[in-house]
């Protein structure tokens, strides 16, 4: 009688299931359709304009370790239509970590950049830096560029991974400033899920190198990826960390973005299934923020980021459970 006053038994651990329920809204029906080995996914409410979040979840019939091992294989678990190119970053970062990537005159047009009025997202100092530095009456001058574009990527993520206040705290490159350094503060204050889930993850981000997680694992790699007209290149720092005997967590902030991205932050909990030693429950969570869903005609263009972002996440939870289900 108490066991059928407390309600059917749940495949999914205890305090996960309260985060998806109380943090991440998940409603009794989705939490059915992922027990059942279903995709679930919702749009999360925004905490500020210019946001858009979504999660979703999927139980995978594989280890939760195997997850992690491939996601520590950074190149190979990005893989997919949209992504162009992935390379890891060593600890320190060096120059040759770069040399894959291209950097062509679609990806990255200086040419004409100007404060207030540029192709990428560049502070007003190395806006300067691409005017003064590359000679763009030579032949090669694009090649310039692109080298030039390089070392002040290696630059942010070196200033980064060593904490130093060399960091670029603002974009240029449009008539409203953007500071990414802030909206990422917004967005770790209105994610209280990720204490949650993990007590000090939140700290560890915000206060990243000098106050670390016991046994995180860190590393921060770049991509090329296509979305809208044109490809954009970023930088993504990710975190991997047990949590007990139980559960993985393997959580993401963007460090730099060429486009699109102001801030993001992101959530993926793999969690042991109650009932059966070899599956999991994959979660996944992600907030970011775009000026470009700002200002007017906002409503209609985050209407279609959120349609994009659930598809896009249904697709991604689909494709992982299939590669490690069948590898």
């Amino acid at each position: 009688m108490l066991a059928h006053a407390a309600g059917p038994s749940s495949d999914l651990q205890a305090d996960l299931r309260q985060v998806l329920v109380r943090d991440l809204k998940f409603s009794a029906g989705e939490l059915a359709e992922l027990e059942r080995g279903r995709t679930a996914k919702h749009v999360l409410s925004a905490t500020a304009s210019g946001e858009v979040g979504v999660a979703g979840g999927v139980r995978v019939h594989a280890t939760k370790e195997k997850f992690v091992d491939a996601y520590r294989d950074i190149r190979r678990f990005k893989q997919g239509p949209d992504v162009l190119e992935v390379g890891r970053f060593h600890d320190p970062p060096q120059f040759d970590d770069l040399a894959s990537l291209t950097v062509a005159h679609e990806d990255v047009d200086l040419r004409d950049c100007k404060v207030g009025d540029c192709d990428i997202r560049l502070p007003a100092d190395v806006i300067a830096r691409f005017q003064r530095e590359v000679d763009w009456r030579r032949p090669d001058a694009d090649a310039q560029a692109a080298r030039l574009f390089k070392h002040v990527l290696l630059d942010e993520v070196a200033a980064y991974v060593s904490g130093s206040a060399s960091r670029i705290l603002q974009y240029d490159d449009d008539k409203r400033p953007v500071r990414p350094v802030d909206d990422f503060a917004g967005l770790l204050k209105n994610s209280p899920y990720l204490d949650a889930i993990l007590p000090g993850l939140g700290a560890h981000f915000d206060r990243f190198p000098n106050r670390r997680l016991v046994g995180a694992d860190d590393f921060l790699y770049w991509s090329k990826e296509k979305f809208g007209l044109t490809p954009f290149i970023s930088v993504t720092h990710v975190v991997l960390v047990p949590n007990g005997p139980h559960q993985y967590v393997a959580a993401t902030r963007d460090v730099y973005s060429t486009r699109y991205v102001d801030a993001s932050l992101s959530l993926a909990v793999a969690s042991d299934s109650t009932s059966d030693s070899g599956s999991f429950y994959l979660v996944y969570v992600n907030r970011s923020r775009a000026n470009a869903l700002k200002g007017a005609f906002s409503k209609l263009r985050r209407s279609i980021v959120e349609r994009r972002a659930r598809g896009s996440l249904e697709e991604n939870l689909k494709n992982v459970k299939r590669r490690l289900e069948e590898n």
